[in-house]
C-alpha cells in the first residue's frame, strides 16, 4: 500500500443570461445543500467507493436513519450505482463529493483491498474527508475505513481501532494506537472494528446524538438483539485456523 443561446437581440440575451445566471445559482445552492431532515436533525453522509462491504456503510445507516429528522445520503466520488468488494451488489449514490461540502456525520466504510487500498491512494476522496472533517460534528468509520482516515492524517496521535486483521498495518503504518475494542472514540472521531461492528458504533453515536434513551429505542426498533449460533466472532479468541479460513473466504468472495 502506498501514502498516493443564440441572442436574437440585446434585451433577448440579458435576460436569458439573468435566467441562467439565476438556475445556475439555485442549482449551486441546491447541490452543496445536504438535505436535513427539515434543517432539524443531523446531515449524515455515507462515502461509498468501489470495492467497499456491503453492511459497512448500510448497517450504520439503519440505525442512524431512524435518529429524529436525520436525513442519511450516500455520496461517491460520482453519482450511481457503486459496487460492493464481492461485486455481487451495489448501492446507489444520490450525491457526488464535490456536491457535499458540510456534513454534520460523516462515516467511511472499509472493504476489501483492493478498494481500500484505491480509496487510500485516492488524493480527491481523502481530500474531500479532509475537508469535511473540518466542520464536521462527528467522523466516524467502519472496519479498515480507519485506514483510510489514517492515510486522510485524521488518525495521527489518536487511539482507533480496524478489521482485526489490518491492526498490525494500521499500528506499524500510521502514528496510531490501535485497541482491540468494537469501536474506540478519540475526540469527535469515532472508529468501528470489523463489519458487524459498524451496527454498535451507529447506537453509539446514536446515543451521543439524541441521548441514550432514543438510541435504546432504536436498537429495540430494528430489534439488534445478537444471539449468533457460534461463539467465534472474536479474533482474539480465534485460533489460527479459523482465521486463516475467514480470511480465505474473504479473498476468495472478492472481484
Amino acid at each position: 500500500m502506498s501514502h498516493s443561446t443564440t441572442r436574437r437581440n440585446v434585451l433577448r440575451g440579458t435576460v436569458a443570461t439573468a435566467a441562467l445566471a439565476a438556475t445556475t445559482a439555485a442549482r449551486t445552492e441546491a447541490a452543496h445543500a445536504v438535505p436535513t431532515g427539515g434543517g432539524k436533525g443531523p446531515a449524515i453522509g455515507i462515502l461509498l467507493y468501489d470495492g467497499y462491504s456491503l453492511l459497512d456503510p448500510t448497517g450504520p445507516a439503519e440505525v442512524l436513519s431512524r435518529l429524529p429528522d436525520a436525513t442519511v445520503t450516500m455520496i461517491a466520488e460520482r453519482r450511481g450505482a457503486v459496487r460492493t468488494d464481492t461485486g455481487d451488489v451495489a448501492v446507489v449514490a444520490e450525491r457526488s463529493i464535490s456536491e457535499v461540502d458540510r456534513l454534520d456525520v460523516l462515516l467511511v466504510p472499509g472493504g476489501g483491498n483492493r478498494g481500500t487500498i484505491g480509496a487510500m491512494n485516492n488524493e480527491a476522496l481523502l481530500s474531500w474527508i479532509r475537508h469535511v472533517h473540518r466542520h464536521s460534528r462527528w467522523t466516524t468509520s467502519v472496519c479498515t475505513g480507519s485506514i483510510i482516515l489514517a492515510a486522510a492524517g485524521l488518525l495521527d496521535g489518536r487511539q482507533a481501532t480496524t478489521y482485526w486483521a489490518s491492526a498490525e498495518y494500521l499500528r506499524s503504518t500510521f502514528d496510531v494506537t490501535y485497541l482491540p475494542q468494537r469501536y474506540v472514540r478519540s475526540g469527535k472521531i469515532i472508529t468501528a472494528a470489523g463489519v458487524s461492528a459498524g451496527v454498535d458504533m451507529a447506537l453509539y453515536l446514536a446515543s451521543l446524538i439524541a441521548g441514550e434513551d432514543t438510541a435504546k429505542a432504536i436498537q429495540l426498533a430494528v430489534e439488534y438483539d445478537p444471539q449468533p449460533p457460534f461463539d467465534s466472532g472474536d479474533a482474539a479468541q480465534a485460533s489460527a485456523q479459523v482465521k486463516e479460513h475467514a480470511l480465505r473466504l474473504l479473498a476468495e468472495s472478492q472481484v
